[in-house]
C-alpha cells in the first residue's frame, strides 16, 4: 500500500511459513493418503441464491482496497458497485496470514460445508492448495467479459490453474531486490550481488519458503516455471554458506523495511509495492528486477465451495476488471495492476501525482521488465514437508 502521511503501511500479504504450521496440517490432510480432504466437482456447489438475494460476503486483507480520504470506512469502488448493481457487499478484513486463514476455513471445506464467505483473496501459492483440494468453484467466464478481455497475459495461465478457471488475480507484485543506492555507493543488477563483500552482515532474505526461493533460483539461471528438487537444494546449500560466513544479517517478514530505512541493511529481498511506499520518503531506495529475472506473484480472488452467492461474486470480480475501476484501485494500492488497460486511464488523470503512476514500472512493468518476470511453479504437496523442513532450519523458523 502507498505510504503517505494519511495512510498506514500494510502488513505482509506474502506471509511467512511459521515452523511447519499449516504446511504440516496440509500434509496430514492431502499428502498422507487421506482422501476425505479432496472435494469432487459435484460436491462443490449449492443452489445459487444470487438472483433473489442481492448480497455477498468478501474476505480480504487489511488495507487492500481504496478508501475515502475523509472516511477510511468508506470504499469508493465498492460503494459504486453497490449503487450500480443493487448488490450489497459485506467486506471483511479478516485475512492476516495465508496459513492462519487456511486453518480457519479448512474444517468447513473438508466437511463439505459453507465457509460463510462468497469470495476470498489469498496468495497464489496458497490458492494452489485450494485448487488441488477441490475447495473452490470454477468460474463462469461467460459472465465475466472484462476478465476475459483485460487480464494481463503474463498472469493468464499459472501452472496450478491453467487458464485461470478457478482464480482471478486481484493484485500482483514482484519479488526482487531493494537497496539504498546512496549508502551502498553502487548499483545492484544481479542476485549474486547480494553476496558481495561490501554487503557482509547487511543483507536480509525473506523468511517464508514460498516468498524467497524463486528469486534465489533465478540468480542461478533456473527457469522457475519448471524448477526441480535439485535446484531447490542447490539454493539451500548456497544460502547456508552465506549464513555461516555472516553475509546474511537475518531472515525477515515484512519488517525488512525497517532495517532498510534505518540503514542497518543495505540490500534485501523485497516486494515491489513496499518499495513504492518507501521511495515516497526516501528516493535513495531503489528496487531492481535482476537481469536474471524476478518472480511475479499474485493475490487472487476465489469463490470457495458451497458459496451461496456465486453469480454475485463473479459479477464483482468482473467489475474490478473494468479499466476505470482497476485504475482507481491501482492508484491506491500501488501494486502491479493485473489490468494493463488501466494505465491509459491513470495517464489521463487530471491529478499530476496520479497520472505519474502510469509511468511507474512497478505498477505497470515496461517491456524490458516484463521480459524478466516469471510465475514460479508452486511447491507441490509431496514436496512441501521436505522442503519446508530444510528451509525453516536454515531460516531459524
Amino acid at each position: 500500500m502507498p505510504r503517505t502521511s494519511s495512510r498506514t503501511p500494510v502488513p505482509s500479504r506474502r506471509s511467512l511459513l511459521r515452523a511447519l504450521g499449516g504446511t504440516a496440517a496440509l500434509g496430514a490432510l492431502a499428502g498422507c493418503g487421506v482422501p476425505a480432504a479432496y472435494v469432487a466437482p459435484a460436491d462443490r456447489a449449492v443452489t445459487d441464491a444470487s438472483a433473489a438475494d442481492k448480497k455477498l460476503t468478501w474476505a480480504n486483507w487489511p488495507l487492500y482496497i481504496d478508501t475515502a480520504d475523509d472516511d477510511p470506512d468508506k470504499r469508493p469502488t465498492l460503494g459504486a458497485f453497490g449503487k450500480r448493481t443493487g448488490i450489497s457487499v459485506d467486506y471483511v478484513e479478516e485475512i492476516n496470514d495465508n496459513d492462519e486463514f487456511f486453518g480457519k476455513i479448512s474444517p468447513a471445506l473438508m466437511n463439505h460445508q459453507s465457509t460463510g464467505r462468497d469470495l476470498i483473496v489469498i496468495s497464489d501459492w496458497m490458492c494452489a492448495r485450494f485448487v488441488r483440494l477441490g475447495w473452490v468453484q470454477r468460474m463462469d467466464r461467460a459472465g465475466q467479459p472484462n476478465v476475459a478481455k483485460y487480464l494481463d497475459p503474463l498472469l493468464r495461465s499459472p501452472a496450478f490453474d491453467e487458464g485461470r478457471r478457478y482464480t482471478v488475480p486481484y493484485q500482483s507484485g514482484i519479488t526482487g531486490i531493494a537497496y539504498n543506492r546512496r549508502k551502498l555507493g553502487r548499483e545492484i543488477r544481479h542476485v549474486r550481488d547480494l553476496w558481495a563483500s561490501d554487503l557482509k552482515g547487511r543483507v536480509t532474505l525473506l523468511s517464508g519458503l514460498d516468498e524467497s526461493f524463486a528469486l534465489l533460483m533465478q540468480g542461478n539461471g533456473v527457469d522457475i516455471t519448471r524448477w526441480t528438487a535439485d535446484d531447490f537444494h542447490r539454493v539451500c546449500d548456497q544460502v547456508e554458506r552465506e549464513v555461516h560466513r555472516g553475509q546474511i544479517r537475518r531472515f525477515t517478514g515484512n519488517d525488512y523495511t525497517k532495517d532498510l530505512v534505518s540503514g542497518d541493511v543495505l540490500a534485501c529481498q523485497a516486494y515491489s509495492g513496499d518499495v513504492i511506499q518507501l521511495q515516497a520518503d526516501n528516493p535513495d531506495i531503489h528496487f531492481v528486477v535482476p537481469e536474471e529475472g524476478a518472480e511475479l506473484w499474485s493475490d487472487s480472488l476465489m469463490i470457495p465451495d458451497r458459496a451461496r452467492h456465486k453469480a454475485n461474486a463473479e459479477r464483482l470480480i468482473d467489475y474490478y476488471y473494468e479499466p476505470e475501476v482497476a485504475a482507481k484501485l491501482a492508484a491506491w494500492v500501488n501494486y502491479v495492476c493485473p489490468v494493463p488497460a488501466a494505465r491509459e486511464i491513470l495517464a489521463a488523470d487530471h491529478d499530476k501525482d496520479t497520472a505519474a503512476l502510469a509511468d511507474n514500472p512497478l505498477i505497470f512493468p515496461d517491456a524490458v521488465m516484463r521480459g524478466r518476470l516469471a510465475i514460479a511453479r508452486d511447491i507441490t504437496t509431496t514436496e512441501r514437508l521436505e522442503f519446508a523442513k530444510r528451509w525453516n532450519g536454515i531460516a531459524g523458523l
